[in-house]
């Protein structure tokens, strides 16, 4: 006799292949590696106005382009890079995005630059350790926080673009600084380490759009 499993218990916006390998592997993981929080930090300025989906889609494309997101490659590239950037269709092919994506790797450099690492630098925001939420449903997830609008600002400061509030929390939720998975989602206690919840009022929801 077959004994029949039930599927694990997910947060509703992982639903096609590549965002429930997504969700189950990466979302919510903390991130320490300035490589990747750069990966993500122009994914998520490429998604604005697009869906995830989307994005993920595209990601290997990305890498590729994007020389493995290795910030000091990226903040070489000139204007005829761009350009030839812009003809690829593997990527979003938005020259504000594309330019910003440029500029903001010479940012992040400069941040490496004063503070050993970016890294060192982003993890502040969070007093440098995950905030742990405890959302009922995708409803009482924000789309923003103080936290994430401090960030946006500081690194608007910083000459960064493509760092609105709504996009840096989803960064934020994206390299594990936050914990958004819903309560009933069976990564939520995996990623929240024992750690209680924060509790706060919810000011906006549905950036997922996926």
């Amino acid at each position: 006799m077959v004994n029949d499993v039930p599927p694990p218990v997910r947060c509703g916006w992982a639903s096609g292949e590549l965002s429930i390998r997504y969700h189950d592997e990466e979302w919510g993981v903390p991130v320490h590696d300035d490589r990747t929080l750069f990966e993500f930090l122009i994914l998520e300025g490429a998604q604005a106005g697009l869906s995830w989906n989307t994005i993920l889609n595209k990601r290997d494309a990305y890498r590729k382009a994007f020389g493995g997101f290795d910030p000091a490659r990226v903040a070489r590239y000139d204007r005829r890079k761009i350009e030839r950037l812009l003809r690829d269709p593997g990527i979003v092919r938005n020259k504000l995005k594309v330019a910003s994506a440029v500029g903001n790797a010479r940012a992040f450099l400069q941040v490496q630059k004063e503070f050993g690492s970016f890294d060192r630098y982003i993890w502040q925001f969070v007093g440098g350790k995950p905030r742990v939420n405890a959302p009922k449903s995708l409803k009482h997830v924000p789309a923003s926080t103080p936290e994430s609008d401090a960030m946006s600002k500081d690194l608007k400061k910083r000459g960064f673009n493509f760092v609105g509030s709504t996009i840096c929390y989803a960064f934020m939720q994206a390299v594990g600084m936050v914990n958004d998975h819903v309560v009933e989602c069976f990564r939520y206690q995996a990623l929240s380490g024992g750690r209680a919840p924060l509790q706060r009022p919810v000011k906006k929801h549905d950036q997922y759009g996926l």
